[in-house]
């Protein structure tokens, strides 16, 4: 039997062909992601991967449904599978407010669905760090986020020759629509046109927007002046202050397509363009009172990263952990008497919080010290009787081919 197209199985290192998704690689990614928030202060959440369906139509209309696994459940409720983060957020977020004192800084890693043409760097399925600021509306909170977007993808190894965040405002785009149009019903349509300058053809792009009453060498022309607003330069600033500057500038072709962003707006994108956008964000001030019905309004903002698009951008830059997974130690047993003190040497080390392993069932000696490299341990420990009838321990660093022998209750020591 085979998986459903669009979805992935995730294999341990080494993987069985280099098509194959690495479990190693997806850990080592998700580790990264965990630790740079923790920096930042943020608090990890999660929601549930079944949501109403009503969640996501409020806010995007009837025809998100086509992209959605949705279906009736058995207590007649319409449901999805979640395929984005940020409304769960809002929901929670609404629902308890007064118990959080503001801001929040929230980020979780929840996998993602959505029914729709698979592409390069998209899937039906997806890992994402989200991390978002609720509750607070000066510039810092964005500079913030934007700053931990940056130092999560340099704690991967990425460099400011791999990547640029392009910053860019939907207010700003709103006052040029409102300048040259009056029919604020037509707004939708103009940010999607915006959203898809660059994926589509210029005759494409030309007619939807002569279509809405603009042309696209004036829009051209606001996107090429890129000349940041207020509230753009008090974000550039910030990061300035913080020594980030090289990373971000001032781009209005960036816009992003969702209907619920309503301020500053980012996406992250590889220097030689090879890839889609690695990550996207900004704020959304509106979600969680439409969420809650009116009965909570607090500011937001958040981004999202996908493991797609950023596990292509690792292995194409030889960022690829090689041998994430380690062993401390490999308990050989070449004397099947001694299993019993080998079995409580290993129990010993497990307890100590060393990675161990040894041979479930008796092996010759070399398939065991096969087992052991395969396991990519740095050491193997073998129990042997002294002269003397004492039980040692002979500790062997593999890298360095040394060898020491210790009493049994040193091995941890030595290990450690």
């Amino acid at each position: 039997m085979e998986r459903l197209p669009g979805f992935r199985d995730f294999y341990p290192e080494p993987l069985p062909d280099p098509n194959a998704w690495s479990a190693d690689l997806r850990r080592h990614v998700f580790d990264a992601w965990r630790d740079s928030a923790r920096r930042y202060g943020f608090r990890e959440y999660d929601g549930p991967p079944l949501e109403t369906l009503e969640l996501y139509t409020a806010k995007s209309g009837a025809e998100i449904v086509g992209q959605l696994y949705n279906f009736t459940d058995k207590g007649g409720r319409e449901v999805t599978l979640r395929p984005e983060m940020t409304p769960t957020l809002a929901r929670m977020a609404g629902a308890h407010d007064r118990q959080y004192r503001k801001p929040l800084k929230w980020f979780t890693i929840p996998q993602l669905f959505r029914y729709e043409r698979q592409q390069k760097g998209r899937l039906r399925e997806h890992f994402q760090f989200n991390a978002d600021i609720i509750g607070e509306k000066a510039a810092a909170a964005d500079a913030e986020l934007m700053a931990l977007l940056i130092d999560s993808l340099r704690a991967l190894g990425l460099t400011r020759a791999d990547f640029m965040l392009r910053l860019s405002s939907r207010n700003a785009w709103q006052e040029f629509f409102n300048r040259r149009c009056a029919d604020a019903a037509k707004a939708y349509d103009f940010y999607q046109a915006i959203d898809k300058l660059e994926r589509e053809a210029p005759a494409v792009s030309e007619s939807r927007l002569v279509a809405l009453g603009f042309s696209l060498d004036e829009v051209r022309a606001f996107i090429a002046a890129g000349q940041p607003t207020e509230e753009l330069q008090r974000i550039l600033d910030d990061l300035a202050m913080r020594g980030l500057a090289d990373f971000v500038k001032v781009d209005y072709g960036v816009i992003r397509g969702l209907a619920y962003y309503t301020g500053p707006v980012f996406e992250a994108f590889d220097c030689q363009g090879e890839f889609r956008a690695i990550a996207g964000g900004g704020r959304y001030d509106n979600l969680v009172q439409l969420v809650s019905n009116g009965k909570v309004d607090l500011p937001a903002l958040g981004f999202g990263m996908g493991d797609v698009v950023l596990t292509e951008l690792l292995k194409a830059r030889g960022l690829s952990p090689k041998n994430v997974a380690r062993l401390d130690a490999f308990v050989l047993i070449e004397d099947e008497s001694l299993r019993p003190d080998s079995l409580k040497l290993l129990q010993t080390l497990r307890d100590a919080g060393l990675a161990a392993d040894y041979p479930l069932v008796a092996a010759k000696s070399d398939k065991q010290f096969k087992r052991a490299l395969e396991a990519n341990a740095t050491h193997t420990v073998r129990l042997e009787r002294s002269a003397a009838g004492s039980m040692m321990a002979r500790i062997k660093q593999l890298a360095a081919r040394t060898e020491e022998v210790v009493s049994v209750t040193e091995v941890v020591r030595a290990l450690q």
